[in-house]
């Protein structure tokens, strides 16, 4: 009995443990019973966008630049898009609990970025089709489109329509 216990408690403990660690990688959600190859034509429509001005177009930009790939153009400006587009992003601090204290006590902490590009209904505005990604941030400058550009990049190769290479 008591193994049994023993062995039920290490599962409950393992199972926390891994409820604690962060998930990062993309992740893609397709409605249920939606199509994304009828997608033709897309509009842009407000999020929850960067606050800053410069991530915000540099985003919409690597999105730009992805959805051709995916068989989207975007509508004329008096057209009817077949789907809108937006996004939003958050960054968040995370701390690594499983290394040791620096000599202040304190645990290491890393930038961590979410992005969330939803595909929505026109008529009904109901997200059809979400993809999102969490993963560490470089936040210098320089060094920041490349890794906005990456996610995008990376976020775009599982969209449901996109053709193996």
């Amino acid at each position: 009995m008591r193994v049994l216990i023993a062995g039920v408690m290490s599962v409950i403990g393992a199972a926390v443990l891994c409820a604690q660690l962060p998930t990062y990688g993309v992740t893609v959600t397709v409605a249920k019973g939606v199509d994304p190859a009828k997608f033709k034509t897309y509009s842009w429509i407000k999020g929850g966008p960067s606050p800053d001005k410069t991530v915000d177009a540099q985003i919409v930009a690597a999105v730009d630049k992805e959805l051709p790939g995916v068989g989207l153009t975007k509508a004329a400006a008096s057209g009817k898009p077949d789907v809108l587009v937006t996004y939003y992003s958050l960054r968040r601090t995370d701390v690594n609990l499983d290394a040791k204290p620096d000599s202040a006590g304190k645990l290491p902490q890393y930038p961590v970025g979410t992005l969330l590009v939803a595909f929505m209904d026109p008529g009904t505005r109901k997200r059809v089709v979400q993809l999102r990604t969490d993963k560490p941030l470089d936040v210098e400058p320089a060094k920041l489109e490349a890794g906005i550009n990456a996610a995008v990049t990376e976020m775009f190769a599982k969209y449901p329509t996109r053709q193996k290479k």
